[in-house]
């Protein structure tokens, strides 16, 4: 049950990619002086911030944050916003194939990380997954020894692939162990909505360009699908689903996201396009896409092959 869910919560991240590709497009045609920083930032703002909109009546019902998540909702928006924040400089300064391979990174920091801990190397079982969901990234991603170099975006893809790391190991940490999803992850949505303001605000042109930005019906349909689907459904899912499986494993099973990713792009951009009048053509069907998803399922199928049952949770679902 875990993992399905957690697989759900991959499906609406992979949502994301095409629709803050559109929204981008959309954006830059209405606003051509705006940098890709600033955008990005903005979106942060608004997809987060409709999310938090969103949650607040079933917080308030449920009862608002306690203290102890008040600490873990801020501490995963400050590992994600951050991590975002320079994902998306470093994507400015490499290319796309090579910063989403990069961004897999965390797949071999959690079981370093683990061994750490643990004072024992990782078993047979996660090398062997983890080296299937690297290759798998790499043939996906298109990525070449010929073109690859560690320069400023590399670095900093790597650096917030680390970041990432730490906001997944905050949901196994045990101390959280009583806190309940929903009010953390409204937690989360504000705290991202505080880091990136400033950032905004300092990036813009001009003050107006901050409402220019979303004062389209197609930027609003498309903030509302990423605020919806992409931040409720995935976070809530995530901040709830996770804790009943090992770091290890949940980084194991986000690496899907890429897979159902290049399932997306083979038919939402020409609807996309549609929505926002522009010209954003289907990707297609190659033998990398092939290859590289089936070693990653492949991986995952690994790592679940004949386990024992997942201990209970050790956050309610609420």
């Amino acid at each position: 049950m875990p993992v399905f869910f957690l697989i759900l919560t991959c499906a609406f991240w992979g949502l994301s990619f095409p629709v803050m590709k559109a929204l981008h497009l959309e954006q830059a045609g209405r606003l051509p002086h705006a940098t890709t920083a600033f955008l990005s930032a903005w979106m942060q703002i608004a997809r987060f911030g409709m999310a938090a909109v969103i949650l607040l009546p079933f917080v308030i019902r449920g009862g608002l944050p306690t203290r102890l998540e008040l600490r873990q909702g801020l501490w995963i928006a400050l590992w994600g916003g951050l991590g975002m924040g320079i994902q998306a400089d470093g994507l400015a300064h490499t290319d796309a194939s090579i910063s989403a391979f990069l961004t897999q990174a965390y797949c071999i920091f959690l079981p370093l990380w683990a061994s750490l801990i643990q004072r024992k190397p990782p078993g047979a079982r996660v090398i062997a997954a983890t080296l299937l969901v690297l290759t798998g990234g790499a043939i996906l991603s298109g990525v070449r020894l010929d073109h690859f170099r560690l320069g400023r975006g590399e670095v900093e893809t790597i650096i917030a692939a680390f970041l990432f790391t730490f906001q997944i190991l905050v949901l196994e940490n045990p101390k959280y162990a009583k806190t309940r999803g929903m009010p953390v992850t409204f937690v989360m949505f504000v705290g991202i909505v505080v880091l990136f303001v400033p950032i905004t605000f300092l990036m813009a042109k001009q003050p107006v360009d901050c409402w220019v930005a979303g004062a389209s019906l197609p930027a609003l349909v498309m903030i509302l699908i990423l605020a919806v689907f992409c931040s409720v459904g995935a976070y809530l899912l995530m901040n709830i689903w996770q804790p009943r499986v090992s770091a290890t494993e949940a980084g194991l099973i986000y690496t899907t996201e890429p897979v159902i990713t290049a399932i997306y792009v083979l038919f939402l951009p020409a609807l996309l396009g549609k929505l926002i009048h522009s010209s954003y053509a289907n990707e297609s069907l190659t033998p990398s896409l092939l290859v590289g998803g089936l070693l990653i399922v492949a991986a995952n199928v690994l790592m679940q092959w004949k386990r024992k049952p997942h201990p209970p949770a050790v956050a309610p679902i609420q």
